[in-house]
């Protein structure tokens, strides 16, 4: 589901886009019926989230229930099922993914996210840097989004700075290191102005975002393609932090409240990616 929504009249929308959102929220349920709660992963939904338990309970199983279709078109498409099987599952896994993306945009433009209501960073005066090139030579398809670093908070930990659970992986680093998308994809979010700081959001052929939060310097813009390893801003310490770090992050939509876990999401991607420095 690779859009934005744009209203002329937006009152009217947001109006409409919360109903339909409500609406899909409750099919979403219905089909979630199946899904154990104590499969739900603790910190899928909300890096600092002003919604309410029950809003992040239910973007949490929602991810989880996204993840078990994706999972099911991929053993389908490994053992060369008949062409109808994994139409019908792939056009479930789309389903979900079209409910959680539209109830989480709605909260999003509720509760004032940047990610939702500036997508383009124009309006917060975020630090853009120069235009970066893409690297003249690629050896991988898929990189880390750092080159030198070490591990720090990971997916799922407890903090006095997250509302619920990190919803990302830091990698610690210093001040101005160099970030790179991990992936080829487009940039469909450069904003600023909440708790992740100055940040980037890509989106990957596969339909999955990575997030690059917490920038000093964005060097990418709205709308412009990317290749993997190459340069979108430099680490800082901008937002809801204590020092210098990458947050990264891997979602299912653009919103908070849709992340899955990343190290697995890269190593699917064949990305080594070390916890030592």
């Amino acid at each position: 589901m690779g859009r934005e929504h744009h209203a002329r009249h937006p009152r009217t929308r947001a109006r409409l886009s919360a109903a339909a959102g409500s609406a899909l929220l409750a099919l979403l349920l219905l089909a979630l019926a199946a899904v154990p709660a104590g499969a739900v992963p603790a910190g899928a939904a909300g890096h600092v989230s002003p919604r309410s338990g029950g809003f992040h309970d239910d973007a949490a199983r929602a991810v989880r229930a996204y993840e078990q279709a994706r999972e099911r078109v991929d053993r389908l498409r490994e053992a060369e099922a008949l062409p109808t099987r994994i139409h019908d599952a792939d056009r479930r896994r789309k389903t979900l993914r079209s409910g959680l993306w539209d109830r989480l945009r709605a909260g999003a433009r509720e509760a004032g996210d940047p990610v939702a209501v500036d997508p383009s960073g124009r309006q917060g005066h975020c630090p853009f840097g120069e235009h970066s090139r893409r690297p003249e030579s690629r050896a991988h398809s898929w990189t880390a989004p750092a080159h030198r670093y070490w591990l720090s908070a990971g997916y799922a930990a407890r903090g006095s700075h997250w509302a619920h659970r990190h919803t990302g992986q830091d990698f610690a680093v210093d001040h101005g290191t160099p970030v790179y998308a991990v992936g080829s994809g487009v940039v469909r979010i450069t904003t600023c102005g909440d708790g992740f700081g100055n940040q980037v959001l890509v989106r990957h052929r596969d339909g999955y975002f990575t997030q690059y939060a917490h920038l000093s310097r964005i060097d990418v813009r709205r709308g412009q393609r990317v290749s993997a390893g190459q340069r979108i801003g430099l680490s800082g310490a901008s937002g809801n932090v204590t020092g210098p770090h990458l947050h990264f992050e891997v979602r299912i939509t653009p919103y908070a409240g849709s992340a899955v876990p990343p190290l697995p999401w890269l190593r699917r991607k064949e990305v080594r990616v070390s916890d030592t420095p």
